[in-house]
This record gives C-alpha cells, sequence and structure tokens, in this order.
C-alpha cells in the first residue's frame, strides 16, 4: 500500500520490532537505529553476553534433564487407565503380573501404608488443580492425591476394584522411556521460551525488556509442570502435590501484571497508570505471601478474575496509546489482546461449568488448561518477532542444530560406551555446546553469503523496473516504490514531502527513508519514499539497508541512461536507415512507377511505395500515439476503399491512450492493411466494418465485410494470411476467422498487454 503521508507523520514512525525490543516512542529519525534488539550492523557485541547466552542453554538443559531424571526415578504403578461412564478408572492395560486378572475391572480406592483407603475415580487422576474451581472440592482433592502419592513413593499401596478384589502393587521407578511424548515435547518448548526470556535482556538490557524475559520465564515454568503433569502416573511427586496449582497461579498474575506493566510503557509511556499497576502488582505480591510463604487457603475466582482484568486492562492501554499517537504496533498488540483475552474468558466460562458436565467428560475438560497454557506460551513467544531482525532467528536455527547434535551424540554414547542416560546426555550437551561456540562464525558467515545470492537476484528485478520506468516516465515514482517493496518487504510504504541527498535509516530501524531520484529527465521530483518494518515486520532497518538502497537507486539511474543512450543510438540508426530508403530506393522505384509498361505494373510499384512509406515512418518515429495512429489508420483505409467503391464503417473507442512501439505501430498497420487487401481483391466486399476497441489493455480488431469469401477453414495460407499470424503472434495476441450471416466474413485480432512495450518488443 503506498499513500501520501506528511512529514510529521513519516516522522512519527518510531515503530518496535517487539515486545522485548521497543524503540524510544518519542524518537525521531535523526536516533540511531541500533537501540532495538538486533539491528543488523548494531549485533550485539559478543563477549559476556554470549558466555551467560551459552550458561543459560546449559542451565535450561540441565534443568530438564535432571527433571527428566527425578520422574524417571519416581515410583509408578505400571499400569494404564481410562475413565468410564460413572466416572471411575478402569484398568486397560498392565505388565504387573498381579493385576493382569484386573483388566477390564473398575477401581473403587486406594489402600495406603497406614491402612486408610481413599477413594480415587478418573477425576482424581487429573493431575492439576489449578482450574479446579471449587475450593472445598480442590482441597479434599489435594489431600486425597497426596495420601496416594506419599504410598506409591513407599512403596507399598493396595488397589481396591468395585468388586471387591483387593491387589497389592509394589511401584518401580518408571525409566525415562515411560516418560511420554508430551513430556520430551513441553520440555523443549519450554528450554526454548526459556532461552528467548534470557537473550531479550541480555542483548539489550531495558526495563521493558525485563519485563518481557518476566513473562517468558514465568510461561516456561508453566510448560515444564505441564510436562511433569503429562506423564502417565496416578499421582504427581508429592512435593508437587501440595504447590502446584499455588506455583501455577503465582506464574500466572506475575505474567499478567507484567503483560499489562508493559503495555503501559510502549510503545507510549501513558500518565496515569501508576494506581492500576501498583495494585496488579501488589495483588500479586499479596498472593505470593499469604498462600505461598504463610499457607493460606486460596479462593479460585479471586485469581482468576485478576488475571482477566489485567488482559482487559492491557487492551484498553494499547487503545488509549494508538489513539493519542497512531502505532501499528499497537494495533498488532491489540489484535493478541483481544484473542488472548477472549480465549482466557471462554476457558474460564467453561471450566466453571465442569460440575455440571456428566463425570465421564469431566477428566477430559482438563485437556482445555494445557492447550491454553501451549497457546499462551506461543504468543509469548512469536512477540519478540512480530518485527525482528533475522539475527535472533539466525541464533534460534544455530541452536536447533546443536539440539540435534546432542541428540546424535546421546545415541553414540549410549550404543558405543554403555553409559547412562543421565551422562550420555549431559555430556552429549556439553560437546555440542562447544561445537557451536567453535563454529559459529563460520555459521554466520555461510548465512550472510545466501543473502549475497538473494541480492543478485535483486538486480534482475532492477533492471526490468528501469525498462518499465523509460516506457511510463510518469509513472517513475510509483515503479520505485514497487522496486523498493520488492527488495525489503516493507509492512507500509509511505510517500512523504521532503528532500534529502541519500537514504537513512529513523525511528531506531523502524522506518527506511529512500529520497526520489531524478527518474525522469524533467526537474528534481520533491519528496522520499518511507518504508516501514523490513521483511514483513520480520526485521529492522540496518545501516546497510540505507547502503543498499542507495547503491540501488544509483544503479537504477544508471541502467536508465545505459537505456537512454542505446536507445538513442538505436533512433539514430534508425532514421539515418529511414532516410536512405527514402531518398534511394524510394527515388528508383518513383521512377520505376512512371516508366511502368502496364497498369497492373504501375499499380503494384505504387503500393510498393507505400509499403516503404510505411516501413520509413516506422523506423523513423521510436512511438506513436495509438489515437493518432488510429486516425491515420482510417485515412489510409478509406482512400484504399474509395477507390474501389467500397464503404467502410470505421469504430474506434479506447479507455486510454497508449504510447505504441515502432514494432507495434509496424505490425497493426501491415495487418490491417493486408485485411483490408483481402477484402478488396478476394471478397468483393461493398461494405467494410473496422472496430478498434481498447480496453484495460486488451486491445482487440473486428473486421466483418460483405463478400464472397466463405469457409474459412478451408483457405490455404499463403504469405498473406500467415504473415498476418505471425504478426499477432510476435505481439502475445490471436487472430481467427470465421464466416458471417448471410454473407461475408469476421476476423478478429486480440492482443492483450498492448502497452507493454517490452513484451511487443
Amino acid at each position: 500500500m503506498t499513500r501520501a503521508a506528511s512529514p510529521e507523520d513519516a516522522a512519527d514512525t518510531g515503530l518496535p520490532t517487539n515486545e522485548s525490543a521497543w524503540p524510544n516512542p518519542d524518537s525521531r529519525f535523526s536516533e540511531p537505529a541500533s537501540s532495538g534488539l538486533i539491528a543488523g550492523s548494531a549485533a550485539p557485541r559478543i563477549g559476556w553476553r554470549r558466555q551467560a547466552l551459552l550458561l543459560a542453554a546449559v542451565m535450561a538443559c540441565l534443568t530438564v534433564f535432571l527433571l527428566a531424571r527425578v520422574m524417571a526415578h519416581n515410583p509408578h504403578v505400571a499400569a494404564d487407565w481410562r475413565a468410564t461412564a460413572e466416572g471411575r478408572l478402569e484398568l486397560v492395560n498392565t505388565t504387573l503380573p498381579g493385576l493382569k486378572d484386573q483388566v477390564g475391572r473398575e477401581l473403587a480406592a486406594i489402600e495406603t501404608g497406614h491402612g486408610g483407603e481413599v477413594a480415587f475415580d478418573a477425576l482424581a487422576l487429573t493431575h492439576s488443580a489449578r482450574w479446579l474451581v471449587n475450593d472445598d472440592h480442590r482441597r479434599r482433592l489435594i489431600q486425597a492425591r497426596l495420601k496416594v502419592a506419599q504410598a506409591v513413593e513407599a512403596g507399598h499401596l493396595v488397589l481396591v476394584f468395585a468388586d471387591g478384589n483387593r491387589v497389592e502393587v509394589v511401584p518401580r521407578p518408571r525409566g525415562y522411556a515411560n516418560l511420554g511424548a508430551m513430556f520430551w515435547l513441553l520440555s523443549a518448548f519450554a528450554m526454548v521460551l526459556f532461552l528467548v526470556g534470557w537473550i531479550v535482556p541480555l542483548v539489550q538490557p531495558h526495563f521493558r525488556n525485563v519485563l518481557y524475559a518476566t513473562m517468558a520465564l514465568a510461561q516456561a515454568g508453566e510448560l515444564l509442570l505441564a510436562a511433569v503433569a503429562s506423564v502417565p502416573a496416578l499421582t504427581l511427586p508429592s512435593t508437587l502435590v501440595l504447590r502446584e496449582h499455588t506455583v501455577l497461579t503465582l506464574l500466572d498474575l506475575v505474567t499478567g501484571a507484567a503483560i499489562m506493566h508493559s503495555t503501559a510503557v510502549h510503545p507510549l509511556r501513558l500518565r496515569w497508570t501508576a494506581l492500576p499497576l501498583l495494585l496488579a502488582w501488589g495483588a500479586t505480591a499479596k498472593f505470593a505471601i499469604s498462600v505461598v510463604a504463610l499457607g493460606q487457603p486460596h479462593t479460585w475466582w479471586w485469581p482468576q478474575s485478576m488475571l482477566l482484568l489485567d488482559g482487559v486492562l492491557a487492551i484498553g492501554f494499547l487503545t488509549w496509546s494508538h489513539h493519542l499517537k497512531v502505532h501499528p504496533f499497537a494495533v498488532v498488540m491489540r489484535r493478541f489482546g483481544v484473542v488472548t483475552v477472549t480465549a482466557l474468558a471462554l476457558l474460564t466460562l467453561a471450566v466453571s461449568l465442569v460440575p455440571l458436565m456428566p463425570r465421564d467428560v469431566q477428566p477430559m475438560a482438563a485437556a482445555g488448561p494445557v492447550i491454553w497454557s501451549v497457546f499462551f506460551a506461543s504468543v509469548v513467544l512469536m512477540l519478540p518477532f512480530v518485527a525482528r531482525s533475522q539475527n535472533v532467528m539466525r541464533e534460534f536455527a544455530m541452536l536447533a542444530g546443536v539440539s540435534t547434535i546432542a541428540t546424535a551424540v546421546d545415541l553414540l554414547f549410549v550404543a558405543v560406551f554403555s553409559f547412562s542416560q543421565f551422562a550420555s546426555l549431559t555430556l552429549s550437551t556439553f560437546i555440542a555446546l562447544g561445537a557451536y561456540a567453535a563454529i559459529r562464525q563460520w555459521l554466520v558467515n555461510q548465512m550472510m553469503g545466501a543473502r549475497t545470492l538473494t541480492t543478485e537476484r535483486m538486480f534482475e528485478h532492477l533492471y526490468r523496473i528501469a525498462r518499465e520506468v523509460e516506457a511510463k516516465p510518469e509513472r517513475a515514482p510509483d515503479r520505485m516504490a514497487d522496486l523498493l517493496r520488492h527488495v525489503f518487504e516493507p509492512l507500509e510504504t509511505v510517500r512523504t514531502e521532503g528532500r534529502a541527498k541519500q537514504s537513512r535509516v529513523a525511528g531506531n530501524g523502524a522506518v527506511l527513508m529512500v529520497p526520489i531520484p531524478n527518474l525522469t529527465q524533467g526537474p528534481m521530483l520533491d519528496g522520499q519514499i518511507a518504508l516501514r518494518f523490513a521483511e514483513r515486520g520480520k526485521r529492522l532497518f540496518t545501516p546497510e539497508d540505507a547502503r543498499l538502497a542507495d547503491r540501488i537507486v544509483e544503479q537504477l539511474m544508471r541502467a536508465l541512461a545505459h537505456d537512454r543512450a542505446v536507445e538513442r543510438g538505436r533512433t539514430e540508426e534508425r532514421v539515418r536507415i529511414a532516410q536512405d530508403l527514402h531518398d534511394d530506393i524510394g527515388a528508383r522505384l518513383l521512377t520505376l512507377m512512371y516508366k511502368a509498361q502496364s497498369k497492373e505494373m504501375e499499380d503494384y510499384v505504387r503500393h510498393t511505395l507505400q509499403d516503404l512509406k510505411t516501413l520509413t515512418r516506422g523506423l523513423a518515429a521510436s512511438n506513436h500515439s495509438l489515437a493518432l495512429a488510429a486516425a491515420e489508420w482510417k485515412t489510409d483505409i478509406t482512400q484504399r476503399l474509395d477507390a474501389v467503391r467500397c464503404e467502410l464503417e470505421w469504430v474506434a473507442t479506447f479507455d486510454q491512450d497508449l504510447t505504441l512501439t515502432m514494432v507495434q505501430w509496424s505490425s497493426i498497420t501491415r495487418i490491417l492493411r493486408e485485411l483490408v487487401s483481402n477484402a478488396i481483391a478476394h471478397s468483393k466486399a461493398r461494405q467494410v466494418l473496422i472496430e478498434c476497441r481498447l480496453h484495460e489493455g486488451q486491445f482487440t480488431i473486428t473486421m466483418s465485410d460483405d463478400g464472397v469469401g466463405r469457409d474459412p477453414a478451408r483457405w490455404s495460407h499463403g504469405l498473406g494470411l500467415g504473415g498476418i499470424r505471425k504478426r499477432v503472434k510476435l505481439m502475445g495476441g490471436s487472430v481467427a476467422w470465421r464466416e458471417r450471416e448471410p454473407t461475408g466474413i469476421v476476423c478478429q485480432v486480440n492482443i492483450p498487454n498492448l502497452g507493454n512495450g517490452s513484451d511487443a518488443a
């Protein structure tokens, strides 16, 4: 989209790259473009930051590996269960010999080591208590799970089935193979989000980036807890049963307060927001102290209402910010906020209705909060890449390669050296990270080489634009904007006033200002082209982009100058050839016509002179106006038909006046002349109708006569008809003949894209 804008509008483009890299919203174009997260050549200085990032990666890997080790060594009853229509648990499969006879039977209770029985149904198997609405039910359920967890960890419990059978089982460690695919997927997702939360403040230490890091780290913690809850088991480890729901709630409140705080300071620092921010963080601190530290119970609706209120206030802050100062980032984030808050509200409503659902459906409702956690974590992870430099994506691509190397090395260690699972994972991780640190610079150089190839392909597009500018000089600024759009792929292209000698980066890298050069041979054009958000919002503009834009403009000017020089040479050569043909061949043909021995010879030479006249006129002029050419065609055809007493009806309708190239003008002129010659010589027509129509670049010639010609399918295509087909084909068109009722022939010529001179040439 290209639109006109004022200088103030152009200067008001301090657009952010993401939630983690916010430029100063009050900045002007004179500010440097290096205050974002990573802005092209303003890449972070390697040193302590890379060491800190490697340390974070090691911490993330070790956290996941230690968590997997704990879950793999946690006692486990090797049995698979499913919910029945009555809400009980039915044994589906087991590897324990003592339980195989109970397959297909329902579990009624679990007897702990102290002799007490704990009722255990399908809802009790839903591990997370975070989304249980009824507070009394949640407390009773937690106590039941705690007793079962302690019995499992003690290594002795009795399963009581509905038919009265009692089976004593001894839990065993489940091992890494029985953790389940969901555990590894959620853990990997959490590790990626954890690393993003570290990268953002490391690259650009700023309070706003710390807010994003708070969101990312909190959601990474929630994903790890979701990964633990996804492991198939009768209960969680006892250490998590008591605190899992309160920790999840606290992490949600921290995330909500951080989101609301971030929208209050970005894209504009809003006034009068101190009170709601103080209340949000105060409520979060009160929850942490009263529930986590003091162990006091809490109601489910209180923190849930706080979360929804945080989301609504964040949307309100973004709307207020956009009202004060138009900012695309505020619009994008507001849309994210509306979708997220709507999803949270619907989930809250659905969870509140779980007690009213059938008992066999209630355990299935536990999938909703898990899906919500993954969705919300994905939104948080996506924020840095809403308008981000490709450097971040490059780093993550290399980290993905490191993960692949770590997996391969781990398999080799286990297979060849018989290392334990934990030892092999730890060692392979350190080796992979060492390889990453050693070959990182080489990988960066390889990636930068790939961009050079893209630049080469870009110059092919440049020369095509140059020819279009030469064909239509009045559209030169628009074609230049199209070229810059093709190269940088911005979210928005704006035409602004003012002059500048060279391109420059503005708005902390959010905007690239490119001056409009003198593409035509007229006076210097005032104005600039402002490109906002490079690569559809994926990265900031950099000083290298400004230099590239200047080189593009320079190459475009050179291409235009080269084409003009070549065209001048061609025109001079055509004029010389036309002059020679007129003075030499034309004079000789004129003499031959006067000395002709017969009327037939005189007419033949006269027609040859007309063809020579058409040829020389086409050579002498590089282009022709369609309206003037149509007038010449009508005059020439009228004279020829009047000589044989044939009436001409001429209709010409054009929605625009195109400029025809020499090839187009000459081809259409000869096509019309050959069609008229056929009507005179073969059809013996008394009336000829010619319609020339141009509509949206589609040029159509329809000629009909009332002559004696019939059955065009049986005609032999000699030089005349063959020449028509050849010339129409060279212009990318088509020609067809058909019978006219009651007598005569109709010929229709269709030429698409007549205004595209390059195609015609």
